[in-house]
């Protein structure tokens, strides 16, 4: 109801300007004409809205306070003052909003357009200049406006000062995140947020400008971490209330910047523990199951870096790994063979000598750790994992103290086996964004977790109650930009700190509200970046973290486009990692790229649009390594974006060694998009295979094709395109061929004419002269 509210609103406004400007040649009206155009009977709402309207403007309105100092400094020193507005409030309700806003304000003029028909675009400021007997070269205007109040004022002459409410970049981010919202928050106003965005506005305007990284921590992950902050010392103020000894502990690495910013508000209350995944989860252990979890994870491990995690050497492990090329195996095959490769009472003796080694670190960074009931732990997310193997460790050493996971983004369906007298809550829970959304954030939070991560390497082990680090493998130059937007950030909750009191704001007043624009805001940074932040942030690694040195790219573009090619816009939205941004991936792109990936993560993208549909079959010419030809008829299909998708499946037997492709039985002018070829043991695996290679366009070879680029013309009806073709060791090669054809609209899919289950072999597309076909044979 308020969306349509709101829209309604908006519609009865430009029809009364649209009207006014047809009579009187202005589009000056009063909210009281607003409102003559208002369905009230569908709302069954009275009809004294215009009061109602000006009642929450009076309650939203904050006076600027640098405004009112200059404004005050001005009438002090003897200067005229007054108001010009564009406003569809009287000049009495205007009056009224004002002192409304500061008690005893007063002016020597104030002009409000729809009393004098005309705004400052127009002769308001003429009328100004008039009545007041004023010399234009005299005056100067402060305006946010810059049509309205710069050029307006310039035109007569009066010196303008432009006083932006925010940036063109603040404001375009401003703008995606009002879309974000409404696709991660559906049926939720996206107008109300407690003032955050008025904050942020403020606190932006206050900031100098620093470096692009720096400028992204004040803009965008300043509010996400403040939010957090605020969430973080609700749940410490509430087990507090209930007479807890609380503790609140930030989990290193990624859990720095969350430190960093409660250090900042509330001192040294906090500590920065340094403990991961792969270390608690072997102090916890009493089996190797724990173990043999963790390593089905890693994509390829070898012999030092077990011993790394595991501290021993245990011979039959060691001669499983000489089994394999390079001393490198799966994490799953080492994981399914370890059973049988260790005695479970050697991870039980490993287990106990980590949790001593552990205990004694977290007492020693932890101040009264003994004394404590309850222990916050701080992270970013997000099954609690953490959280659960120091709950075994803490069960088997006697210790009492209740765990509570405080995390930004969570796995909510992870947390039914947390133990009873144990918690764990995230900001961003499925009680905020739907299950579905959620993964998709997840898909993408390796960039979040680099830019809050610490510059020094994982923990691998304690001695003497400090801890010891794996090398780090990050470049310098990725770490430098990282503690930039950290600085920034922390320059933004700082002054929002001492800016909202000021303005009377508090936007984690309703923790409900403030997490929804805190899924806004950062689901916007993770899956709509602009092209400045691509820039920024493309060439950051991603530090896979168990014991290994690899670093995977955030971005990749060219996979994105081969796997759209090669298996169509919603399968690659499901693409596995690397790349470790696959938002970012689509984004690099095309805007619209990655606004069609959020709308498949918001499940908005139905298959039945954006798939494919069988659009007819079409007949290519296959040429085989020992000179024999062959014409094998393949399907076509036309996807969700018009564009048409060939592909054709080879046998290794079959000995292909080129492809004819007849691409003037299509179109005699068009745009290959790209050819890429997968490889399994059988049609169906080399399909759903996301190892996908592409065709250079170098190696390609034109028969009566004229090709320019990506782009390419046939002089009649014979051009075709010669596709080598690779000898392979599966079983099954799939070639996709993607191409838009140029010369008419779009191809439609075709039904089962024949009655026999099968599309005709004829292509059919819509053009401007009506419906058209050619024999695809």
């Amino acid at each position: 109801m308020s969306v349509s509210f709101v829209q309604h609103r908006i519609q009865a406004e430009a029809r009364a300007r649209k009207l006014a400007l047809e009579r009187s040649g202005s589009t000056e009206v009063r909210i009281t004409d607003i409102y003559k155009y208002f369905p009230f009977r569908l709302f069954d709402l009275s009809r004294d809205l215009a009061q109602i309207e000006f009642e929450a403007e009076l309650e939203l309105c904050r006076v600027n306070p640098e405004m009112l100092e200059q404004y005050m400094d001005m009438r002090r020193g003897g200067f005229r003052t007054g108001f010009i507005s564009d406003t569809y409030w009287s000049t009495d309700q205007l009056a009224q909003l004002l002192r409304s806003c500061s008690p005893g304000l007063s002016w020597d003029f104030l002009y409000a357009s729809c009393d004098h028909g005309s705004s400052k675009s127009e002769a308001l400021f003429e009328a100004y200049l008039a009545e007041q007997g004023v010399d234009a070269t005299s005056s100067f205007h402060i305006g946010d406006n810059h049509n309205a109040d710069i050029k307006g004022a310039g035109r007569y002459g009066i010196r303008p000062r432009y006083y932006p409410q925010a940036s063109a970049a603040l404001a375009s981010k401003l703008q995606r995140e009002t879309s974000v919202f409404e696709l991660l928050c559906p049926d939720q106003p996206s107008r109300l947020d407690c003032g955050a965005r008025t904050l942020r506005r403020v606190v932006s305007a206050r900031s100098a400008e620093h470096s692009p990284a720096f400028n992204l921590g004040v803009t965008v992950l300043g509010p996400v971490m403040a939010s957090f902050d605020a969430f973080i010392e609700a749940r410490r103020a509430a087990l507090a209330r209930e007479g807890a000894r609380v503790a609140v502990g930030f989990l290193g690495r990624d859990g720095l910047l969350s430190y960093r910013v409660w250090q900042s508000g509330h001192g040294e209350t906090g500590a920065y523990v340094e403990i991961n995944r792969r270390v608690s989860l072997v102090g916890s252990a009493d089996t190797l199951e724990p173990l043999s979890e963790l390593l089905s994870r890693v994509v390829r491990i070898d012999a030092p870096t077990f011993v790394d995690i595991v501290k021993v050497q245990p011979p039959a492990v060691m001669k499983f790994f000489a089994q394999y090329p390079d001393g490198i195996a799966s994490g799953r095959e080492l994981a399914d063979a370890l059973p049988d490769l260790m005695d479970p009472r050697e991870i039980t003796d490993i287990a106990a000598g980590v949790r001593a080694r552990l205990l004694s670190y977290l007492r020693a960074k932890i101040a009264d750790f003994d004394g404590c009931t309850d222990l916050i732990l701080v992270d970013l997310g997000y099954s609690a994992s953490v959280q659960k193997s120091l709950r075994r460790i803490f069960d088997r050493e006697g210790i009492r103290i209740r765990l509570h996971g405080a995390y930004l983004l969570t796995l909510d369906d992870a947390f039914d086996d947390i133990a009873d007298d144990d918690t764990a809550e995230g900001l961003i829970s499925d009680r905020i964004v739907t299950p579905h959304v959620k993964r998709m954030l997840i898909r993408n939070v390796a960039l979040l977790e680099q830019l809050c991560c610490s510059d020094e390497g994982s923990a691998r082990d304690y001695r003497g109650g400090e801890v010891l680090r794996e090398g780090d493998q990050r470049p310098a130059a990725q770490l430098a930009l990282a503690n930039e937007v950290q600085s920034g950030t922390l320059a933004y909750t700082a002054r929002a700190r001492e800016l909202a009191p000021r303005y009377a704001l508090q936007p984690d007043a309703d923790p409900i509200v403030a997490a929804r624009w805190a899924a806004a805001v950062l689901g916007r940074l993770l899956l709509l970046p602009d092209d400045d932040e691509l820039v920024l942030l493309g060439g950051i690694k991603h530090d896979v973290n168990l014991g290994t040195q690899a670093l995977a790219p955030l971005l990749d573009a060219n996979f994105i486009n081969d796997c759209i090619i090669a298996r169509g816009l919603s399968t690659a939205c499901t693409a596995p990692a690397p790349p470790m941004w696959l938002a970012g991936s689509f984004a690099a792109l095309s805007p619209s790229h990655a606004y069609l990936y959020t709308l498949f993560g918001a499940n908005r993208l139905p298959a039945n649009v954006f798939g494919e549909a069988q659009c007819g079959t079409l007949q290519v010419g296959l040429f085989g390594r020992d000179g024999e030809a062959s014409l094998e008829s393949v399907s076509v299909y036309h996807t969700g974006l018009g564009d048409l998708r060939l592909r054709v499946p080879l046998s290794r037997r079959m000995a292909v060694a080129t492809i004819a492709l007849p691409l003037a039985k299509f179109t005699r002018h068009g745009m290959l998009h790209g050819i890429t070829v997968q490889y399994g043991e059988s049609a169906a695996k080399a399909a759903e295979s996301s190892n996908v290679r592409t065709i250079a366009e170098t190696r390609l070879m034109d028969a009566g094709l004229e090709r320019s680029g990506r782009q390419f013309r046939a002089a009649g009806d014979d051009g075709m395109l010669l596709i080598p073709v690779d000898g392979f060791q599966d079983d099954v090669a799939i070639y996709t061929i993607a191409l838009t054809a140029l010369d008419h609209d779009r191809i439609l899919a075709v039904e089962d004419r024949d009655g026999n289950g099968a599309p005709s072999a004829t292509l059919s597309w819509r053009a401007g002269n009506g419906a058209q076909a050619i024999d695809g044979n």
